[in-house]
């Protein structure tokens, strides 16, 4: 059985080789098991292939709960899991903080935060309070016992703003 620490490891080696891996996601503990079985080297959760799997639309499962279920997918299977984390489960920083170290007790090799808010009024987080929330997340992180990959997403075009500019606006001079 691998350790945490082996199989952060190996899921930062996926990402540092010089070819791209396919990682799938699995939406419950069966197809974990059955994307593992076919070969694949990691995994991703789902928020949105989970919430549809019992009947729920995206961004709508806890936190208390993505983590029940986060676990189950990361007992299911030998290889590293990356947990999609939605927007980190709250707006302050802090919270997404929490979420990682979270995660990480739950047994995942890496995890993303959205930019997303959830909320239709303003569907993205403005760029610096974003980058504040990638910030905490990135340092608890990093507090880690083990390699732990973050992934930073930005989601413009699927809340409808389909200009990179938005989501990597010009750093700006003092």
């Amino acid at each position: 059985m691998l350790t945490q620490a082996q199989k952060g490891a190996a899921f930062r080696a996926l990402h540092q080789r010089d070819r791209a891996f396919i990682i799938p996601n699995p939406f419950d503990a069966g197809t974990a098991r059955l994307l593992a079985h076919l070969g694949f080297e990691a995994l991703a959760t789902t928020s949105a292939g989970y919430a549809f799997s019992v009947g729920q639309r995206d961004n709508t499962i806890g936190r208390d709960r993505m983590m029940e279920h986060v676990a189950a997918i990361v007992s299911a299977t030998e290889l590293p899991v990356s947990a999609d984390l939605e927007n980190g489960f709250g707006d302050r920083p802090e919270i997404v903080a929490e979420t990682i170290r979270l995660a990480a007790a739950a047994g995942v090799a890496g995890a993303s935060i959205e930019d997303s808010t959830g909320r239709t009024d303003a569907p993205l987080y403005e760029y610096e309070h974003a980058v504040q929330r990638v910030r905490a997340a990135a340092e608890a992180a990093r507090s880690l016992p083990f390699p732990f990959t973050l992934t930073a997403r930005a989601e413009n075009f699927l809340v409808g703003r389909p200009d990179l500019k938005d989501s990597f606006p010009p750093a700006q001079s003092a």
